[in-house]
């Protein structure tokens, strides 16, 4: 008697795994760079994304331009907010609670700045000479610029989470999703200095573990705390500037890059593929996890994974 194989099941398919269809989302600096990539991601996979960032321009082209756009898809709301002061970030989950009252399924704490001023390519010195390696990061070195990093790339993680957890618990109620993912960096969990980038790195790594200690004190609550760690991805940061489309052109890595396995930057694909694992079903099993999107750079230097 001939066998008739099973039918597949309906919940494994791609479509059903990484469903975000209907998901409430808000990306902090969601106007460009790696924040806009996510935020289309969302949005071709029908989930309403509010962005968040400082200039009112930016955000609203990026609406226009990304929000919609075919069957099925979702929208793009601009919102600006400050993620560094507690007043902005309390007026945003205002703005946020008004127009997704039935909560929401997804906060993605993106936002992120590099105000170093001790990058090696500006240090002509010898590398081997104590001395001078001391005069430099000491004499260049600017406390402000610290603060203003970490302000941005670790504080704001935790009062914005903090701040949303009350609608993200709202919304899980009601659709048994809600999680956060904080955007860090593979220089967080590497242990060389990103090219003399200390405060940026150091930052990048109080993320990553700000993400586990948010994800022990939420487990109560069911709602899961993830990060990414991306490796280079064409952002302003990256590139120093975007195109008309707020989107920045991809760049030769050169020969430093050419022992690293991908041989090439990170692409919307990538950034993308993450933010839909850590926020469906597919990542319910997932729960304080640093997720390195770097290529396999973290394979070719010292790293602390």
């Amino acid at each position: 008697m001939s066998k008739h194989p099973e039918q597949p099941a309906p919940d494994l398919t791609a479509s059903a795994i990484f469903n975000v269809r209907g998901f409430n989302a808000v990306v902090t600096g969601g106007s460009s760079g790696i924040g806009l990539m996510i935020a289309q991601a969302l949005v071709a996979n029908g989930a309403h994304v509010s962005i968040t960032g400082r200039s009112q321009e930016k955000l609203q082209a990026a609406a226009e331009r990304y929000s919609g756009g075919g069957a099925g898809a979702g929208t793009i709301t601009p919102i600006v907010a400050d993620v560094t002061s507690k007043d902005s970030i309390k007026d945003l989950v205002a703005q946020v609670s008004k127009a997704c009252p039935d909560g929401l399924q997804l906060l993605v704490n993106n936002a992120g700045v590099a105000r170093d001023t001790t990058a090696l390519q500006s240090f002509d010195g010898d590398e081997n000479d104590a001395v001078q390696l001391a005069q430099f990061f000491f004499e260049q070195g600017e406390p402000q610029a610290w603060a203003d990093t970490f302000a941005t790339n670790a504080t704001a993680h935790f009062f914005v989470s903090w701040a949303f957890v009350p609608l993200l618990a709202k919304g899980r109620e009601r659709t048994g999703a809600g999680s956060i993912v904080n955007i860090s960096s593979d220089s967080g969990l590497s242990k060389q200095s990103s090219g003399g980038l200390f405060a940026y790195a150091t930052s990048k790594a109080a993320a990553n573990h700000l993400t586990k200690m948010l994800a022990v004190q939420l487990a109560p609550t069911k709602i899961r705390v993830n990060a990414i760690a991306p490796g280079l991805f064409p952002s302003e940061m990256t590139t120093g500037k975007s195109g008309s489309d707020q989107k920045a052109d991809p760049f030769d890595l050169g020969e430093n890059y050419d022992a690293r396995p991908a041989r090439r930057p990170g692409r919307e694909t990538d950034i993308g593929a993450a933010v839909l694992y850590l926020a469906s079903a597919g990542g319910e099993y997932v729960n304080g996890h640093i997720l390195a999107a770097d290529g396999g750079s973290l394979l070719t230097g010292p790293s602390v994974v």
